[in-house]
């Protein structure tokens, strides 16, 4: 699960799912201003990288990525996704801009569940931005909310934080940038989601400054099942857990019984079982067809 030597590019960090390299040579026109981005098959459930892999995992992830690329009109980090990526990560690589990234998650939620609907029911407010009575699970949310997170360290939980507090990180002028664009970004992928019948609950972006033009950038992954909820239209019903495209049957096995893991332990997770595995991945290979309308291969 290391990450793979690569000829002209020095491995610079692994995240949980992405690993990054940098050029060899930094004398060559340009390579101080590139990042080769990889999409490994890990994947991370309730802040631990899992032993077990899911096959095509980072090839999906960076195939999807590259589709909602094209669909948004929002300046992104991609170079190339063919021309110098090494032939051993080829479809699941990415050569692209190096940006000073802003240390803060971009949320924008459409709909009331996960760590929201928690803080709903404790204060009828998420990322303090009050919201009516009378939502339950699942309610749709009309306008959009922006409800950022400060990013973590590898093994911690992101923390959601209010407005106020975006600002008082990055300044208003960005802050208000930030909040545009990731809202921007929800509605249209919303919109070109709800014409293939899936709904986007929510989804995280990330941006960074681009040196060279001093403009507010799209990077990371973007509209993937690792960074948004989607969930199948036709099953839609407010009020109760939606079923969705991502991790669900990974989370759902780890707390079982069957899997013998206690959460609140400091053990890792368990290796997963070959159904679980082969089901996850479905479940990626689902998401990616419903929405380019392309098969996966």
């Amino acid at each position: 699960m290391s990450a793979p030597e690569l000829a002209g590019w020095t491995h610079a960090y692994s995240g949980k799912v992405r690993d990054l390299y940098v050029p060899a040579d930094l004398s060559a026109p340009g390579a101080r201003e590139q990042v080769l981005v990889v999409a490994s098959d890990r994947i991370s459930a309730y802040d631990h990288v899992l032993s077990t892999e899911i096959p095509d995992k980072g090839r999906i992830l960076t195939q999807l990525s590259l589709w909602w690329f094209d669909q948004l009109d929002v300046p992104n980090h991609v170079i190339s996704a063919h021309e110098g990526v090494p032939a051993e990560v080829a479809g699941r690589a990415m050569i692209c801009k190096k940006l000073d990234m802003f240390p803060v998650e971009c949320i924008a939620r459409g709909y009331l569940t996960g760590s929201g609907l928690i803080e709903y029911r404790q204060s009828r407010t998420v990322c303090e931005v009050p919201l009516p009575a009378g939502l339950v699970d699942g309610s749709r949310l009309e306008p959009a909310i922006f409800t950022p997170s400060a990013k973590a360290e590898v093994g911690e939980h992101d923390e959601n934080i209010s407005y106020d507090a975006v600002v008082e990180t990055v300044g208003t002028g960005t802050a208000e940038t930030l909040r545009s664009l990731t809202l921007e970004i929800y509605t249209a992928a919303e919109s070109i989601a709800r014409e293939r019948g899936i709904i986007l609950a929510d989804t995280k972006v990330e941006f960074g400054l681009d040196p060279s033009s001093g403009v507010v950038t799209l990077g990371d992954e973007v509209l993937t099942p690792d960074s948004s909820r989607f969930w199948d239209a036709a099953l839609y019903a407010p009020g109760q857990a939606q079923p969705s495209f991502d991790k669900q049957y990974v989370r759902d096995w780890l707390t079982s019984p069957e899997s013998g893991w206690d959460k609140a332990s400091d053990a890792p997770p368990p290796a997963l079982p070959a159904d679980v595995v082969e089901r996850t991945r479905a479940r990626y290979v689902e998401a990616y067809e419903r929405l380019t309308g392309k098969a996966f291969n």
